[in-house]
């Protein structure tokens, strides 16, 4: 598992440029930022080298901020390479909550899923999958 920073943030002006702006004031190194919003609300989540650390300052800093356990599969930057993963999940009855993916190089990609079921790793190694350890994210 992955520790994931998660940051609910007012989808309005600046609020976004703040959050960051907390991070960065604690010399903390932000590694990817993925951001959904809906009308009233956007929702940030980050990869960090210390999400404990940054999940603390936004909180004192009027930010809500939470970490998130998410799982991060290394899969082949090909057609299809999600839609396995996908239909695997679906065999194994596991329900994923969300998702979001990016490319390390031109031979792989990283598909990051927050599963509700807690034996999720175990079934993805069992299936062929490789799980990407937080040091392998982090580093990217």
């Amino acid at each position: 598992m992955i520790t994931q920073l998660t940051v609910f943030l007012e989808n309005s002006k600046g609020r976004l440029s703040d959050a960051c702006r907390v991070i960065a004031d604690g010399n903390i190194n932000m590694k990817a930022l993925f951001l959904s919003d809906t009308t009233d609300f956007g929702v940030a989540r980050i990869f960090c080298d210390t999400p404990e650390k940054a999940a603390g300052l936004l909180n004192e800093a009027g930010h809500r901020a939470a970490l998130t356990s998410v799982i991060a599969v290394s899969v082949p930057n090909e057609p299809g390479g999600l839609s396995k993963l996908l239909q695997y999940c679906d065999s194994c009855d596991m329900n994923i909550e969300y998702g979001y993916c990016f490319i390390v190089d031109g031979d792989r990609a990283i598909d990051v899923l927050k599963i509700d079921s807690d034996d999720a790793e175990e079934k993805l190694i069992e299936g062929g999958f490789t799980i990407v350890k937080p040091e392998e994210v982090y580093a990217i």
